[in-house]
């Protein structure tokens, strides 16, 4: 636990830095008492909880990552700030536990790399929104190639990611451009 501890407060304190925006981002989102949201990739659940203060009592946050570590450690901040609406759920093999059709919001903030056969990911994904649900992509635009994000391409340029998520059947909601280094674009499912 104590390595996850650290790993995810490393992740938090990445997620909280202001050159990172996220006191706009949580503005940008809109969300509104009652909606639940699907953190993927929440990591040490920076967001997690605070879309789990935005959404209230009668909304619900599920913070899924693959690594139970970290999902002990969102609990664990949860409990200790008096969260009860955060679920946390274990993603193995690309596959996600979330109850179909009642996601209003699904976030990812440097996840898009790490996902295989994107495309096929989120067709399957559009099965837990809600008719009018949202998804929105943080993702870093670019890298210089002799640094860490540039030799492990950990960023997606934009056009990559409207191109594979109009192949997944979802289309531009809104793009906001206030994030220095990263695209940030919500889709909506197509008719």
């Amino acid at each position: 636990m104590k390595v996850a501890s650290l790993k995810a407060r490393m992740f938090n304190r990445a997620a909280s830095n202001p050159k990172n925006k996220p006191g706009e981002v949580l503005e940008a989102l809109g969300l509104k008492r009652g909606e639940w949201v699907a953190d993927i990739g929440s990591g040490g659940g920076f967001f997690s909880l605070r879309f789990a203060e935005v959404v209230g009592r009668s909304g619900r946050v599920f913070a899924v990552d693959v690594d139970p570590g970290m999902l002990e450690f969102i609990k664990a901040t949860a409990r200790g700030s008096g969260l009860a609406n955060i679920e946390t759920v274990l993603s193995r093999g690309g596959e996600l536990a979330l109850p179909e059709r009642s996601i209003d919001l699904v976030f990812m903030r440097n996840v898009y790399h790490h996902l295989t056969d994107r495309v096929e990911y989120f067709r399957r994904l559009r099965r837990f929104l809600k008719p009018k649900g949202r998804i929105a992509i943080i993702e870093y635009k670019g890298a210089k190639p002799l640094t860490f994000r540039g030799l492990f391409r950990h960023y997606v340029p934009r056009e990559t990611i409207i191109e594979e998520m109009k192949k997944a059947g979802y289309e531009v909601s809104q793009e906001f451009t206030f994030l220095p280094e990263q695209s940030f674009i919500i889709f909506r499912a197509t008719n």
